[in-house]
């Protein structure tokens, strides 16, 4: 029924330049990052936030969507525009959280099961009457001492190709998030191979449940050191190795991989996206391009502090950082571009 609205849809979400930023943070995340600067935790002030960074003047160029949460699809601008209608004139995708979040695991509570697929089907049927298009939902992979299991896995691969599954029953491009967290101390190579397990495990789930790799999105995180490891690999190694992780588990067919940040700094996300397309970019299937939430927005957050008065110096920050993403997403990024303000 949406097949070719489907495969448009996820075609335009990974359009050279562009990348997607996630501002679906819940309640609990966003009113956290709030209080680390100061910022009353209102409803108001969440949306006054978002409104800063989706009337930012030319976002458009470097943004092809934005995932939003249940809280912010329903809000409008001050002056009473839906955020989706806000969105859509300016050459962007809505999107919408759909997951639930992350639970310990049933006789694993070092691990996490992620929550949601309960009435799914009507969500997505209410979300699309709103104006989405594509959805999230995503997966968390702990790396640790015997961890993740192989029961963790396989779950969590499974409730992803469900809700894959749904969502293009009901027209919404599902971007697809397993990511293996970066906590921990871990080396590059035991990151890999964790890497390389998930993804078996994803796209075993998702041919299973029939899910059309043509008309969904791959949101992986990167093959990185774990945090605390006390070596710490190159940018050239990162780039290396999550590209060949890509290119032995996911189908060609799949139009891209929007990468999320994971708790890297913006420099260093940015960095790694560049350096892949730098390298491989036309030796690959699929586009590779940026999802990040924090390594996007969370400088334009600390320059808002919550007064009206910032908004323009917040949305400087918040295009210039797209800008950088923009560039790396097409191999073409340097240092020096972060040293200029929009």
């Amino acid at each position: 029924m949406y097949t070719q609205e489907l495969i448009a849809t996820a075609k335009a979400m990974v359009a050279p330049g562009k990348g997607i930023l996630a501002a679906d943070e819940s309640y609990g995340t966003a009113n956290k990052r709030f209080e680390k600067i100061g910022i009353p935790t209102t409803e108001e002030k969440r949306r006054a936030y978002r409104e800063a960074l989706f009337t930012t003047p030319g976002i458009g160029e470097f943004l092809s969507g934005v995932i939003l949460f249940d809280e912010t699809i329903r809000q409008a601008t001050k002056d009473g525009k839906p955020f989706t209608k806000l969105l859509l004139e300016a050459g962007i995708i809505p999107g919408i959280k759909l997951d639930a979040g992350a639970k310990p695991l049933a006789k694993s509570p070092d691990e996490t099961i992620t929550e949601g697929l309960d009435g799914l089907r009507d969500r997505i049927a209410e979300y699309y009457k709103m104006g989405a298009r594509f959805a999230k939902w995503r997966a968390v992979i702990t790396i640790g001492n015997g961890i993740p299991s192989h029961r963790c896995i396989d779950t969590n691969a499974n409730a992803l190709a469900r809700y894959a599954a749904l969502c293009q029953e009901g027209g919404l491009v599902p971007i697809v998030e397993p990511e293996v967290l970066m906590d921990g101390d871990h080396t590059l190579e035991r990151s890999y191979a964790v890497h390389h397990d998930v993804l078996k495990a994803v796209f075993d789930a998702l041919y299973v449940q029939g899910v059309e790799p043509d008309q969904m999105i791959l949101k992986p995180s990167m093959v990185i050191s774990g945090q605390d490891c006390p070596q710490q690999a190159s940018v050239e190694d990162v780039a290396r190795l999550t590209v060949k992780c890509l290119r032995e588990r996911v189908p060609a067919a799949v139009p891209g991989c929007a990468f999320l940040s994971g708790g890297q700094s913006d420099e260093v996300a940015t960095a790694h996206l560049n350096a892949m397309n730098a390298t491989f970019k036309d030796q690959l299937p699929w586009k590779l391009t940026f999802s990040y939430g924090r390594a996007l927005h969370q400088a334009a957050l600390e320059a808002w502090k919550g007064e009206d008065a910032n908004i323009s110096a917040a949305q400087k920050e918040l295009y210039r950082r797209a800008k950088c993403n923009s560039a790396a997403s097409l191999g073409q990024y340097a240092s020096e571009m972060e040293k200029v303000t929009a």
